[in-house]
């Protein structure tokens, strides 16, 4: 196993050379845990790919046939295809993970919290709730944090009184050797003793990740039209736009959305050609962005491949977590209950009592 700070590394990200090279060597599942990993609202598998290359076996559950299909065919742990409520019957698993759908209440919406239908939070919670894991883990967009800042406290307490810790990051997957600035929302449920992955010193840029493909010309490549790049010039001037959306090859890339990938012309990230062409990136380069190794292949149309690249968790940030994750099971140094209620958050507390 190729350790994810160790000197290999560190010269593959600093002469840009080897990029593809070390996260193909370092993202390859090879199976070696005993624990159980249930991954739920999977997607493609970049959660799936981080544990697996971390020794891990996962079990996925996703409603969408493309990226079952994805998943199953790139890695070790199976896929099934299934719309997850909280009444699914959940597999034995040590260590629940996900994405879950979070629905976007708005201010003058209903805003039924965990009473909603439509979200994804209730089946991840009964499925703790259920099988009581060692740890567990649910990634999500920064807005959690803030717009829906309500939500979360109301999930976190429901979490807390299934017996875990609950810890809030907010991480950038640039600081894991992605090249790609991607703020997400890490929530981890624990018995004590777990560290979020230190930041990785080095970071890597859309040149170092893309190579060559900043350069190609492909003859079935998607190109601005003149009249694309007018819009575009009126466009960015409009909403003042001051990180214009072609790549910049000296910096990592804004963050990879579907939106952005095969999306509206005005917000779509491009590359800039040495010969004044612009044009859209393909999956394959998206996926790069992502950190997904060449090796890794979408299935279904190239709608459906952009839109399981712009939901994913980038691997090599899920491989950090994962590392995290081992490190917490390798070396337990868990807090009785009594301790635990300790850690929850003051209104858990009051709650509690009462």
């Amino acid at each position: 196993m190729i350790e994810y700070m160790d000197m290999h590394l560190h010269a593959a990200t600093t002469n840009g050379s080897n990029y593809l090279e070390t996260i193909d060597a370092i993202l390859r599942p090879s199976i070696s845990r005993p624990e159980a990993v249930l991954d739920l609202f999977a997607g493609c598998g970049g959660l799936a790919l981080g544990f697996e290359a971390a020794g891990f076996g996962t079990i996925g559950f996703e409603s969408n046939s493309d990226c079952c299909a994805t998943y199953n065919v790139n890695l070790h742990g199976s896929c099934t295809e299934h719309f997850i409520t909280p009444a699914t019957d959940f597999p034995e698993a040590d260590v629940v993970i996900g994405g879950p759908p979070c629905q976007p209440f708005s201010v003058g919406g209903h805003q039924l919290g965990l009473d909603d239908a439509r979200d994804g939070f209730p089946a991840f919670i009964a499925a703790v709730e259920k099988l009581r894991p060692k740890l567990w883990m649910f990634e999500n967009v920064r807005g959690l944090l803030y717009q829906n800042r309500w939500y979360l406290d109301e999930i976190i307490q429901r979490l807390e009184r299934a017996g875990y810790v609950v810890e809030v990051k907010l991480l950038n997957a640039s600081h894991y050797l992605v090249p790609q600035n991607r703020e997400r929302l890490i929530v981890v449920g624990h018995k004590g003793g777990f560290k979020f992955p230190d930041k990785c010193p080095e970071i890597v840029t859309v040149g170092q990740a893309l190579g060559g493909f900043l350069f190609s010309e492909p003859t079935d490549g998607k190109y601005l039209t003149q009249s694309m790049d007018q819009y575009v010039a009126k466009y960015e001037k409009a909403s003042k736009c001051i990180n214009p959306r072609d790549l910049d090859p000296s910096r990592p890339s804004r963050t990879v959305t579907c939106r952005n990938l095969g999306g509206a012309t005005g917000d779509m990230q491009r590359i800039k050609l040495p010969s004044g062409r612009r044009r859209r990136l393909t999956v394959r380069e998206g996926a790069r962005l992502q950190s997904f190794p060449d090796w890794f292949e979408f299935s279904g149309a190239e709608g459906s491949q952009f839109n399981q690249v712009g939901n994913a968790v980038p691997p090599m940030f899920a491989y950090a977590l994962a590392k995290s994750v081992r490190a917490y099971l390798d070396l337990p140094n868990w807090l009785d209950d009594a301790s635990i209620r300790e850690c929850w958050s003051p209104v858990q507390a009051t709650l509690e009592l009462a």
